[in-house]
């Protein structure tokens, strides 16, 4: 008896229909076909309401096939067929199989698949194995492919196997494999459904696939490649703490993988290699050398066919399983209990041991003496390439002491690549960072292939940079500052120093809001440490005359995006404050804006002091045409002014900076219309200006330095530059603004902000 279904997505008033080589099936008569039918909570499937029994030929022997194929079926009976050619669909029919039900199962209308794919209707593939077996007992854990799907009656490279490795060894094989297993799943599985089976042997067999590398952004790749190694690294480890052989599935192809998608794979497959562990290689049977399927043999992007699962199991060096009791008495022997064996010490108490299958190196100073492990070591870097086993990335301590570097990095040849101070009477265990990346161990937020942003839990985050070069971690970093997202709001620092600049983290429901230095090779453990509403932060928002300020910022990396007088030249004060008090809007009203081609910049009737020099760019035309500049200024601007007002609205005090000559009238015009703005919120204006503190005496909320920051001189002179650079960064200082209290906007301000 047989079931057929099919995916087809159809019009109203349309329905897909099956006919085929048998009278069963209609004879190749459309109006004799069999109708199939679908519903709303699972369409585009469409099934046949009935199950069909198709009788075998009595003329033919074995190895007998119907033929067949679905139309398309309008309200008026006109039929559309799925493929004009001579290929037809084709399941193999046997009387033997007519005890249950066969659901055959077609993919997608139009594409007719090579072979077959169908199941007996019940929750498993059943292995036929003898009850007392004198051999080893292997258990396969692992997805849908392992399960067997789509070869016909899930008869996989599993089933295949576990049939000659009876026939050959008295192995008995068991399948607990499950469809859609990633890592994660099958981590939390393991306990119930492997531990329980006592067995010898265990196949891990999953697939990048079920990590969702195919569909996942560009940015999250990185992340999904690492997980999914760093997962099965633990289900090795799993394996070997309940005294079994761990073998691995490779990785194999998909459909959707494009080229950047093969190179990771291909990349995975590799580090496989030297991990110690059987690599079962799917990639020379199936991989089309792109990293798709061979063709002819996939059913769908994801699941190989019969012929692909035939070709996987070919691949398999049977003899792999060859394995005596005595043999694998030692395996089991071996991994028991993790062995740490020294590789370097010396007579007055420094020690250094490894414990390879866990990645872990432990060093012991009993002496009085404080150690350096340095690249120039020679000798003891020398043990540590030929013994120590040690993969190239960070290595993080468990518990550390004041002035011990709480992890160091490895080189691709295996030394320690940085500097490690060990301090006398220390006892310290590193191991890789790579285990954190494990899915029981944290949760990877952010991963590039170098820099690596994991939560340990709910007060705690890791921050790796395997790099050679320091990352700038900031809100304008989309990936990065939604990623963070996953983290509860609040300040974060790093502990052991707290002081340090760009060390603290601030999150809130947006994300990441402050910026953030991860120095090269390092490992950054920041601790939750308080509420945002605990920080006052303090937002640094320029108002002219010139982009001094901005340039200053810049160089102490304090700059995030623009704000409206950030790179415009706005030498009157009054016209500062009446923009300010107007919304910013005719700031890029096309009827004030005039553009000057003897001085290459554009001036603002409306705000004589105010003009612009950055707007006009070289494909422009703007004595021709100046809208496209109009438009250029309208979102630019109107993005800048969203970014005042919010960071107005949301910092906890605002510090408004003016360079250049002022008048104490305007001074105190500009301080009542931003009091106005700040709605009681606490403020000062920062004036920097050459002029006498005198002018600006008793003016409240006014604080006057009497410098000079000339932008022009900065840009010919960039020691002059770095010199105001640290005079701003000492004033700024003076008045408690630093990194860990300043307010960051970020780049896109949510769209209700309120102008002033």
């Amino acid at each position: 008896m047989y079931r057929f279904q099919i995916n087809a997505y159809t019009q109203r008033g349309e329905s897909i229909g099956l006919v085929g080589s048998t009278p069963e099936l209609g004879l190749w008569n459309i109006k004799k076909c069999i109708h199939l039918r679908t519903s709303g909570d699972r369409y585009p499937l469409w099934w046949t309401d009935i199950e069909i029994d198709i009788q075998p030929s009595l003329e033919s022997g074995d190895g007998q096939r119907i033929e067949y194929k679905y139309v398309r079926l309008d309200a008026n009976g006109n039929a559309q067929w799925e493929s004009l050619l001579d290929t037809n669909r084709w399941i193999p029919i046997d009387p033997n199989d007519h005890a249950s039900t066969i659901i055959v199962d077609d993919g997608a209308f139009g594409y007719l698949q090579p072979y077959p794919f169908g199941y007996i209707e019940e929750p498993a593939v059943r292995i036929p194995l003898h009850e007392e077996y004198q051999g080893l007992k292997i258990v396969v854990i692992g997805s849908s492919v392992a399960l067997g799907h789509k070869a016909w009656f899930l008869r996989g490279w599993v089933w295949l196997l576990a049939q000659a490795l009876q026939q050959k060894y008295g192995h008995k094989l068991v399948n607990v494999s499950e469809v859609g297993a990633n890592v994660s799943r099958t981590i939390a599985r393991f306990p119930w459904v492997v531990t329980p089976e006592h067995p010898d042997v265990v196949i891990i067999a999953l697939s990048l696939g079920n990590e969702g590398l195919a569909y996942c952004p560009p940015h999250q790749r990185r992340v999904v490649q690492r997980r999914f190694e760093s997962g099965l690294q633990q289900l090795v480890k799993m394996t070997r703490d309940i005294g079994a052989i761990p073998m691995l599935g490779g990785v194999y192809p998909n459909g959707d993988y494009s080229l950047e998608h093969y190179w990771l794979i291909r990349n995975t497959h590799n580090r496989m290699l030297t991990w110690g562990v059987t690599v079962l290689d799917w990639l020379a049977a199936v991989d089309d050398g792109q990293g798709r399927w061979k063709a002819g043999t996939f059913f769908d992007p994801a699941h190989p066919n019969t012929l692909g699962h035939s070709l996987m199991y070919q691949q398999i060096d049977q003899h792999l399983f060859d394995i005596h009791k005595d043999e694998l008495a030692k395996e089991k022997q071996r991994f028991q209990q993790p062995n740490e064996f020294s590789i370097y010490f010396d007579n007055v108490g420094f020690h250094v041991s490894v414990c390879i299958e866990e990645k872990r190196l432990r060093i012991i100073n009993s002496s009085q003496y404080s150690y350096t492990i340095a690249p120039y070591w020679q000798k003891l870097q020398t043990a540590l390439q030929s013994q120590a086993g040690l993969i190239p990335g960070i290595y993080i301590a468990k518990g550390t002491q004041p002035g011990t570097l709480p992890f160091f990095a490895v080189q691709e040849d295996g030394a320690i690549a940085t500097r490690l101070n060990i301090p006398p009477n220390t006892d310290l265990e590193y191991s890789a960072a790579f285990n954190l990346f494990s899915p029981s161990n944290s949760q990877v937020l952010f991963y590039d292939g170098h820099l690596g942003i994991l939560q340990a839990d709910d007060r705690h985050l890791w921050v790796i940079n395997e790099s050679d070069n320091e990352y700038n971690i900031q809100p304008m970093w989309q990936e990065v500052c939604s990623a963070l997202k996953a983290m509860p709001s609040g300040v974060y620092e790093d502990p052991l120093h707290p002081d340090a600049p760009f060390g603290t983290m601030m999150i809130s429901n947006d994300g990441l809001e402050s910026r953030v230095k991860a120095p090269p090779k390092s490992a950054v453990f920041f601790q939750y440490k308080c509420k945002l509403s605990d920080i006052s932060r303090v937002a640094i928002l320029a108002l002219g005359d010139r982009c001094a300020v901005r340039m200053m910022l810049y160089k102490m990396e304090y700059d995030g995006p623009a704000f409206p007088f950030d790179l415009t030249r706005a030498t009157n004060i009054a016209d500062v404050a009446d923009a300010i008090e107007n919304g910013f809007d005719d700031m890029w009203n096309p009827a004030f804006l005039h553009y000057s081609p003897d001085a290459g910049r554009i001036y603002h009737s409306k705000w004589s002091g105010l003009s612009f020099a950055h707007e006009v760019e070289e494909t422009d035309d703007p004595m021709g045409d100046m809208s496209p500049v109009h438009e250029r200024m309208r979102v630019r601007y109107t993005a800048r002014s969203q970014r005042f007002w919010y960071a107005l609205r949301h910092c906890d005090k605002v510090l408004f900076v003016r360079t250049g000559i002022s008048d104490r009238g305007g001074v105190i015009d500009l301080v009542n219309k931003l009091q106005k703005q700040c709605q009681g919120k606490p403020f000062h204006l920062l004036l920097l200006s050459p002029q006498s503190d005198d002018q600006f005496l008793d003016l409240p909320n006014v604080l006057h330095y009497n410098v000079e920051f000339n932008p022009d001189r900065m840009y010919e002179d960039l020691g002059h530059w770095m010199y105001c650079t640290e005079m701003m960064r000492g004033i700024l200082e003076s008045l408690g603004v630093s990194s860990k209290n300043l307010f960051w906007c970020p780049s896109k301000p949510p769209k209700d902000v309120a102008k002033g």
